[in-house]
């Protein structure tokens, strides 16, 4: 399957408005904003889980990251709240679910295969620091390694917020309002601009906090082997 596929244009997808699809887990839903493969795909879902659901033991060979948008997720190392950002590298496992329910931004396939690196932050615990180079914005830093960087940052409210990345960019809408290309971005909206795209967002009148990264399409990507 392919969706969003050509990495060397803009594309724009608003989560709220796309249909529930069932995962073949019962119980466990998504919203499909990119895709490369099928059941083993380089992938970018937002993925809901109803109360007591859960998978099966797994390993993710690619690797998975994600954030946690609605509730707790859950798994043998742990319970996550909403706020919570997750890196589980290439190799790592685990048997996911969610007793209370939950809904998470996920993305898989997209890690160098010889990434060891685990992160698990609560940023609800963290503090965003003012961008003195750009006014109107705050930044957390979740993560930087040689590939990528990825990041919260907060937009005050009418903010023009420039969105050059050389080797692009992805960003998805967590709370507030922006436009962009003359697109309204709502929560769950997810943006990426290709490899030397360059754009601009003005926040909305109650602001933005978003997710970023940043920098981790310098290579086209290409689908999982397996």
């Amino acid at each position: 399957m392919q969706l969003n596929a050509d990495f060397e244009i803009r594309a724009a997808m608003h989560g709220a408005q796309i249909p529930w699809k069932p995962s073949p887990m019962a119980g466990v839903e998504r919203r499909m904003l990119d895709r490369l493969g099928d059941e083993v795909a380089r992938a970018t879902t937002i993925v809901r889980y109803a109360p007591g659901s859960h998978f099966s033991a797994h390993v993710h060979t690619g690797g998975e990251e994600f954030v946690v948008l609605e509730g707790v997720f859950q798994d043998e190392h742990g319970d996550y709240p909403a706020g919570s950002y997750i890196r589980n590298p290439p190799q790592s496992s685990h048997t996911p679910g969610s007793d209370l329910g939950c809904t998470i931004f996920v993305k898989l396939w997209q890690f160098d295969l010889n990434d060891r690196t685990e992160v698990k932050l609560d940023t609800n615990s963290m503090q965003f620091v003012k961008d003195v180079a750009r006014k109107g914005v705050e930044t957390m830093h979740l993560h930087k390694d040689e590939h990528e960087e990825v990041l919260l940052e907060r937009w005050a409210a009418g903010s023009e917020i420039d969105l050059h990345s050389p080797n692009g960019l992805e960003i998805l809408l967590l709370d507030g309002r922006f436009e962009e290309g003359g697109e309204h971005f709502a929560p769950q909206s997810w943006l990426r601009l290709p490899k030397e795209g360059h754009s601009s967002a003005i926040a909305g009148p109650e602001g933005a906090r978003v997710w970023i990264k940043r920098g981790h399409l310098a290579s086209v990507p290409v689908p999982p082997k397996g």
